[in-house]
């Protein structure tokens, strides 16, 4: 697959619920324009973006992540990848479990067997999608996200 179907969003290019708050995340310096974000601890994830792709193609959407040492919180937790079209649109996902990751290793969500597509029309063209855990209500941290990306599906 060629690079120029790839669109990365780096984590200052997404939006990150609590994200300028150091008590919750740490980001990365304002010279680091693609550096990791990492999640010190909160008890709501939301981290969403949108941008407006080519019409009548399918897409994949999904999150570079890891885990840093220090996580916790996430055991028996799922995270939701989730899109949509246009902001009134109904949204698509795919649940992922972080229980299986080993610190260090970055991984996409959702995994490779289970990709979240979403196909533009000729009428809406831009998707909105998002990573979240929500519903749990645990505190966690650890969560250290390297980009999101919108991909074309083969």
């Amino acid at each position: 697959m060629q690079a120029d179907q790839t669109t990365i969003f780096y984590p200052r290019g997404l939006n990150i619920v609590w994200g300028s708050d150091p008590r919750y995340w740490r980001l990365p310096s304002d010279q680091d324009k693609t550096g990791p974000v990492d999640l010190v601890q909160v008890s709501w994830l939301e981290v969403t973006g949108s941008r407006e792709m080519k019409p009548s193609t399918t897409y994949e959407i999904g999150f570079k992540i890891s885990l840093t040492q220090e996580a916790f919180g996430w055991n028996g937790s799922k995270v939701y990848v989730m899109a949509k079209l246009g902001r009134r649109g109904k949204y698509s996902w795919k649940r992922a479990s972080l229980d299986a990751f080993s610190s260090g290793t970055q991984k996409e969500i959702p995994q490779d067997s289970d990709k979240l597509k979403i196909t533009t029309t000729s009428n809406e063209a831009t998707i909105y999608f998002g990573m979240y855990e929500v519903w749990s209500g645990k505190w966690k941290g650890g969560l250290r996200i390297h980009h999101a990306y919108i991909r074309e599906a083969n």
